[in-house]
């Protein structure tokens, strides 16, 4: 059973809580619908005019948010009118951090979505050159993926330090984490689920 939590009861709660959390990710944290569907950095994949977003939190080291990977592009492909925003929440190590960092930099090239299926391709844990070893297969040039992060570095910082303050204000404890509409749904869903949550968003 997925332990599915009102998301916008959680961003009541976050904005005037004694909830003990991070100081710095309270401090941080606008966990506003706009804030969180909405952000201008934030990758969107879909379609980007949908009438219904996704949100998906995740970590490129993350086993679940790799095998859950294909349902969301299977049902993002079948609905035709859903946007997908893309939250790097990198907290399975160093690893994960490198790999944000240059997926995120291939963005200012225009290869985003080919660094990210990639990585969410890949099996196990990520090293440095895996990584690198990956991207390149994909097309994507590891050192002009990286000055790309270092050009936007500023932009790109902050958007991963948002994400963490977002998550964590909102209670997440692990990857991946979805929220569509006014839910949130922790840990790997499949199809039927994904779809009655749109569904239902929809109807909202």
């Amino acid at each position: 059973m997925i332990d599915r939590r009102n998301f916008l009861t959680l961003a009541g709660v976050a904005a005037g809580s004694t909830l003990i959390l991070p100081t710095a990710s309270l401090a941080q944290a606008d966990i506003s619908p706009e804030a969180v569907f909405h952000d201008p950095k934030a990758p969107a994949l879909g379609n980007p005019d949908g009438d219904i977003t996704l949100v998906e939190y995740f970590d490129y080291q993350c086993p679940y948010c790799k095998s859950n990977h294909p349902v969301v592009e299977k049902v993002t492909k079948e609905d035709g009118n859903l946007r997908v925003v893309m939250k790097d929440w990198p907290i399975f190590g160093a690893p994960s951090v490198y790999a944000s960092q240059l997926v995120l930099g291939a963005q200012s090239m225009g290869q985003y979505e080919a660094g990210l299926e990639a990585l969410m391709a890949t099996q196990g844990k990520l090293s440095n050159d895996l990584i690198e070893k990956t991207l390149s297969e994909a097309g994507v040039d590891p050192d002009k993926a990286m000055a790309g992060y270092k050009a936007n570095r500023k932009e790109i910082d902050a958007l991963l330090s948002r994400n963490d303050a977002q998550a964590v204000a909102i209670g997440l404890r692990g990857t991946p984490a979805y929220i569509v509409g006014r839910d949130v749904y922790p840990g790997a869903v499949d199809a039927d689920t994904l779809r009655k949550a749109i569904s239902d968003a929809r109807q909202a």
